[in-house]
């Protein structure tokens, strides 16, 4: 080196330079964008299917319907098959069976209501002038111009929304067609989930990757079975439900010739047992409401009661013991997985809500342990937790 003259740094000396330079990126920071964008993958993926769900809503809710009869049928034709059946009998003997049983509970509930109706306003004319009266001679001291003014109030909160209450009016005819089409496209599509259900799930399989086909066949395995489980799990509870309410309006006195609505409480209990939570409490308030018409405020305060009492036995019992094996989804989801639902689709979305949580969860399990590496096809005793 010469005195007084600048030299070139060496190259190791320059790479030193620029690492010293760089910016040091924190592990933490590192692995947190890591996730987040992958994060945002994932999000927009689902923000693509409920797009696409809803702006396809007549054909999705339809399938979807076809599917959920098809998980409660399918099991029934199976056994009939292992009884030596032909197939072709087996499915045309469960669909018009199960057919029939629907037509049979709408009859009941539109005769029952039809010939109830006239009573039920009768009763609620007198129930309301009653209200009055007593609104007149308590404390209170309301008198008729009061109540009048308050329900002229009521009435004008009603009107400022009543644009979206006329445009629904105003489309009965056109969702009258949406639901006649919805129910034959239903109908289809329930009777090829039947007959050919396995060639079509096997036809789909081949969209997918060779080597992810054993993982996506086994989680497929899984959902179905957890889905045929869930279906014979719900409609247990939705009997329990409505023979436990329906009793109680029976041992009330609501099955007289004058009060022939037990009935109808009974099938609109078990109808909205399907949808956790929001239906349990809607067919409930209408139970109590009947009894309050009828009979009075003491019977409704008792109709309350048992209908409390029914629901403390679902919510206690029936879903940690018998639901919680078949679904596998902690109450908190299920309740956050409803409300979601209902905020996306409205009734279908509360009533396809937990089911599809549950069949989600369980083949994302069954993917993420990879049993699908050693062993085949899960079985029902593997969905459940009592297998491999």
């Amino acid at each position: 080196m010469v005195f007084g003259r600048r030299t070139k740094p060496s190259g190791r000396e320059q790479s030193r330079a620029r690492t010293s330079d760089a910016v040091e990126i924190p592990a933490g920071l590192s692995i947190a964008a890591a996730y987040s964008w992958r994060m945002l993958v994932v999000l927009g993926l689902v923000a693509v299917l409920i797009y696409l769900v809803i702006t396809l809503k007549y054909i999705v809710i339809p399938f979807m319907i076809a599917i959920l009869i098809g998980a409660l049928l399918v099991p029934v034709i199976n056994v009939l098959v292992d009884l030596k059946w032909p197939r072709w009998l087996a499915v045309t003997v469960t669909l018009v069976g199960f057919l029939a049983v629907v037509s049979g509970l709408v009859v009941v509930v539109v005769n029952e209501v039809r010939s109830g109706l006239p009573a039920l306003q009768e009763k609620s004319a007198a129930a309301y002038q009653g209200l009055r009266d007593f609104l007149r001679d308590s404390p209170l001291q309301l008198s008729d111009a009061d109540l009048d003014g308050y329900l002229t109030q009521l009435f004008d909160a009603i009107q400022r929304d009543s644009q979206t209450l006329v445009s629904g009016i105003l489309s009965v005819g056109s969702t009258a067609g949406h639901v006649l089409t919805g129910a034959l496209l239903s109908l289809f599509a329930t009777i090829f989930v039947l007959i050919d259900g396995k060639r079509i799930w096997a036809w789909s399989l081949r969209l997918f990757p060779r080597t992810a086909r054993p993982a996506v066949d086994g989680a497929g395995v899984a959902g179905w079975l957890t889905l045929t489980t869930f279906v014979k799990v719900q409609i247990f509870v939705a009997a329990v439900d409505a023979v436990g309410i329906g009793l109680g309006a029976w041992i009330l006195g609501l099955f007289y010739d004058g009060f022939p609505l037990v009935i109808p409480i009974a099938v609109a209990v078990f109808l909205g047992a399907f949808i956790p939570v929001v239906g349990a409490l809607l067919t409930g308030a209408l139970a109590v409401f009947i009894a309050l018409v009828f009979l009075g405020p003491l019977p409704a305060v008792i109709m309350l009661g048992i209908v409390l009492v029914v629901q403390q036995l679902e919510g206690h019992v029936l879903q940690p013991l018998v639901m919680g094996t078949a679904v596998k989804v902690h109450p908190l989801a299920v309740v956050f997985a409803v409300a979601a639902g209902s905020f996306i689709a409205g009734i279908p979305g509360a009533l396809f809500a937990v089911p599809i949580v549950a069949v989600v969860n369980v083949m994302t399990k069954y993917i993420a342990s990879g049993d699908w590496r050693h062993y085949g096809r899960p079985t029902i005793e593997d969905v459940l937790g009592h297998g491999k």
